[in-house]
């Protein structure tokens, strides 16, 4: 059988976030908030998931302009290496400077701004959205002369990096400082505080700020988050919110230049009251009511069980067919949209776990259709269609321990 051995970064990332949380602990330090972990992890699966689909989408473009319009041929060496890694690396700087200046890039890079703790869960806030847009970023590569495969492997290296600066418990670096981008610059990055803002867009080498005068070094202790923070655990609200408002801009917006400010301005350009409009239309609110540690522990145990079949997933994906992918796909989706609207005490949560149910019923029987019955999995559905209400009220009892008025 082949392997995807890529699979393995699943549990070595879990590995060093346990490390980390062991470390915070033994120092006294709250670095782990339960509900931020969750999201930052559920927005995390979402993007290897998906990064995972379309990653040969990716290399198809760089394969494409590389081919056809290549300015350069330029053949691995130690220089070219090194060359490729600084010009991603500027190329990043400035994706990365315009993402937090032009609303439709910032849309896409929110999502990883969103967290109000500082860990290595942040790291995974990345969504397929924020991977196209900085492919358009990277194409520029190929079009200078670096071929795809080179242009893959130096990504991996670059996006493997950020991962070890989003922490607290590692301090200044000396020497380093003056070199890379270190956890102290990147926590300087994710702050909120006034004189941190738009500061420090760098990924691997900090002289990128220096050089173009968006360098501040972290003196007093970052706050983290929005400048307004979220007010939803939501994994899809999460993901889609400054769209949202962005549109409701552009809608009310008066005159073509007004509405195209809406797209390519600055986010300060977006009134914020839209957000709390929009909040109360989709009913957003963040909520720890609840004192019961049911849900919780439900949660939980979701997000262990999507983790491994994530795992499990990735590292089979040659072997599987394409309507087990997709249905494991929507499985795994679903169940990230579940756990947030969990956190949030929503009462349509029954109708995700009776669509989950559904889809593991039927990659079951396109799997072993030999050994189990149609009309036994198909009594299952009729049963659980008939009782839906009674099955739905016992469900919020048992998850929530309220009754469903």
């Amino acid at each position: 059988m082949n392997f995807n051995y890529l699979a393995l970064a699943v549990p070595f990332f879990l590995f060093l976030i346990g490390l980390e949380f062991w470390v915070s602990k033994k120092k006294g330090k709250h670095f782990y908030n339960f509900n931020d972990t969750v999201s930052n992890l559920s927005i995390g699966i979402a993007e290897r998931l998906l990064d995972g689909l379309t990653l040969g989408l990716f290399y198809f473009v760089y394969d494409y302009l590389y081919k056809h319009f290549a300015i350069f041929h330029i053949q691995p060496s130690v220089l070219s290496w090194i060359g490729l890694l600084l010009i991603t690396d500027f190329l990043w700087y400035w994706y990365h400077r315009l993402g937090h200046e032009v609303n439709l890039l910032w849309s896409v890079h929110v999502v990883h701004h969103q967290s109000e703790e500082f860990n290595f869960t942040v790291s995974a806030r990345i969504t397929l959205f924020q991977a196209v847009a900085r492919t358009f970023f990277w194409s520029l590569l190929p079009i200078v002369g670096f071929s795809a495969e080179m242009i893959t492997t130096i990504l991996l290296v670059h996006g493997l990096y950020p991962f070890f600066i989003h922490t607290r418990t590692v301090g200044k670096l000396g020497i380093l400082e003056y070199i890379l981008v270190t956890p102290s610059h990147h926590r300087v990055h994710h702050a909120n505080n006034e004189q941190y803002l738009d500061k420090n867009y760098s990924d691997v080498f900090i002289i990128w700020d220096k050089l173009f005068g968006t360098f501040a070094e972290e003196i007093e202790e970052p706050t983290y988050g929005l400048t307004k923070p979220l007010n939803s655990n939501s994994f899809l609200w999460q993901h889609f919110h400054f769209m949202l408002e962005m549109g409701y801009a552009f809608k009310y917006a008066e005159g073509w230049r007004e509405k195209l400010k809406m797209l390519f301005g600055k986010p300060e350009h977006i009134n914020p009251t839209y957000r709390r409009v929009l909040e109360q239309k989709f009913v957003i609110h963040k909520t720890d009511k609840l004192h019961s540690t049911r849900f919780r522990n439900y949660v939980v145990l979701q997000m262990t069980l999507i983790l491994i079949t994530l795992f499990a997933f990735l590292l089979l994906e040659g072997q599987l067919g394409l309507a087990t992918q997709i249905a494991t796909t929507f499985i795994i989706l679903i169940t990230l949209v579940n756990c947030g609207a969990i956190l949030e005490q929503r009462r349509w949560i029954f109708y995700l776990e009776y669509i989950r149910c559904f889809l593991i019923l039927w990659i079951s029987y396109i799997h072993f259709e030999n050994t189990i019955n149609p009309y036994f999995l198909s009594s299952i559905i009729l049963i659980v269609t008939l009782y839906f209400k009674t099955l739905n009220r016992q469900y919020l009892r048992l998850i929530y321990g309220l009754h469903n008025n």
